[in-house]
């Protein structure tokens, strides 16, 4: 597959979108605003407006048009969701002390960790609002759920950072809170709007939560090789002695010696010259990056298999197209 950018499938799940995003692009400008807190607007401008490909609000309005969905509230769920993920964008730069996200300086440096933390918050609030607004308590319950789960999600991540002892099932469950409860529910509810039965909005729960794993399971093996189209810094996560899928899977397969190393480098953060490039290699050693590779392409086998209960529609191929891509990536 071409990964030119007029051909990627998201650039052509927008296009068919456009009116719908515009819609969901000004209610987010409308929304995030605050007549008494003016930092609020430009705080939540700088991330939102940083050019990010809007891929969860687009599975929302995605969902609900291959449904058959005719009304308004689709945008504000597709708003919706991407309130509950800026707000966790801002929440996670805090947490990770980032610099840089999308290019560009975070609002915790251009401003501060409070502010970052408080409008978090205040798009957490505002993405509430906007749920109510359906009158669906079915949606509420998925989006609120959603939110505590990305959050459980986080937290486990932080209790397991730098723990060489962490699993895959741990590993698994961290991924499935912090990116994958967004994605499920951005298309589950698409379904629900629609009014949908069960099948149908069980299977775009399945397709966005077998796409969110994938998703992110290939974030992560780029930090290893993606190159600089992907705009990924080879060696991040190990420098920041995080525990990816890779890591974790060379960690199972070490032996003494190269425990020790894995144990020096990222338990006790105590890194040299060359540690990268020799992390590289056992991981080659032991297959572990083909391993990760191949894992994520089993959860898009998954999501493409979760698309056949759906009806047949010229977006249903497009999700279908958008999980091949995710995949495509980190060939």
């Amino acid at each position: 597959m071409s990964l030119d950018a007029a051909t990627k499938p998201h650039d052509r799940l927008a296009e068919a979108l456009a009116p719908d995003m515009q819609a969901v692009n000004a209610l987010i400008r409308a929304r995030m605003a605050s007549e008494h807190a003016p930092r609020i607007p430009e705080v939540t401008a700088h991330l939102i407006e940083a050019g990010g490909k809007r891929l969860r609000p687009m599975l929302t309005l995605a969902a609900a048009r291959l449904c058959g969905y005719d009304g308004p509230y689709h945008i504000h769920l597709a708003a919706t969701v991407e309130f509950i993920h800026t707000a966790t964008l801002l929440h996670d730069d805090v947490v990770d002390e980032s610099a840089q996200r999308r290019g560009r300086p975070t609002a915790n440096l251009l401003w501060d960790n409070q502010s970052s933390v408080l409008v978090g918050d205040y798009l957490f609030a505002r993405s509430f609002q906007l749920m109510t607004e359906t009158g669906s308590i079915r949606v509420l319950r998925i989006l609120s759920d959603a939110a505590a789960t990305i959050a459980e999600g986080e937290v486990l991540q932080l209790t397991a950072a730098r723990d060489i002892a962490t699993t895959e099932a741990t590993y698994m469950k961290v991924i499935r809170g912090k990116t994958a409860a967004l994605f499920s529910a951005a298309t589950e509810v698409g379904g629900v709007i629609a009014g949908q039965d069960d099948t149908v909005v069980r299977a775009l729960f399945d397709y966005g939560d077998a796409l969110g794993i994938a998703f992110q399971i290939v974030d992560d093996l780029l930090d290893y090789v993606g190159t600089d189209a992907t705009g990924k810094n080879i060696g991040d996560d190990f420098r920041e002695r995080k525990l990816t899928l890779p890591v974790i899977k060379a960690i199972a397969h070490a032996d003494d010696t190269e425990r020790a190393f894995w144990s020096r480098t990222i338990g006790k953060g105590q890194q040299d010259d060359g540690d990268l490039d020799e992390a590289l290699r056992l991981m080659a050693r032991h297959g572990t990056i083909e391993a990760t590779r191949i894992e994520a392409h089993d959860w898009i086998g998954r999501a493409r298999a979760a698309l056949a209960a759906l009806p047949a529609h010229p977006l249903r191929d497009m999700l279908d197209d958008l999980a091949d891509y995710v995949v495509a990536r980190a060939v």
